[in-house]
């Protein structure tokens, strides 16, 4: 038995037991009870600058207008939701 084959029923055999072992581990710790706050967290990160100000697009020239608006008026402006 040469190395190739060794090497190829070590893999066949325990690294895929170990693999496995390493994925299920992993399923299990994120969907583990005292998770759930830390997702609901994550999950509510796209909406936490609802309310912020933000600048306005500047001219074509580059140079900034000083007009700030806030995220649910320039949407509106801009005909989306």
């Amino acid at each position: 038995m040469d190395l190739y084959e060794k090497l190829r029923h070590f893999a066949d055999s325990w690294f895929l037991l170990a693999m496995m072992t390493f994925f299920v581990g992993v399923c299990l710790y994120t969907l583990r009870p005292g998770s759930r706050a830390l997702h609901a967290e994550i999950a509510s990160i796209p909406f936490r600058n609802d309310g912020e100000t933000v600048e306005a697009e500047g001219d074509v020239d580059g140079q900034s207008s000083p007009q700030a608006t806030t995220v649910e008026e320039r949407s509106q402006s801009d005909g989306t939701a």
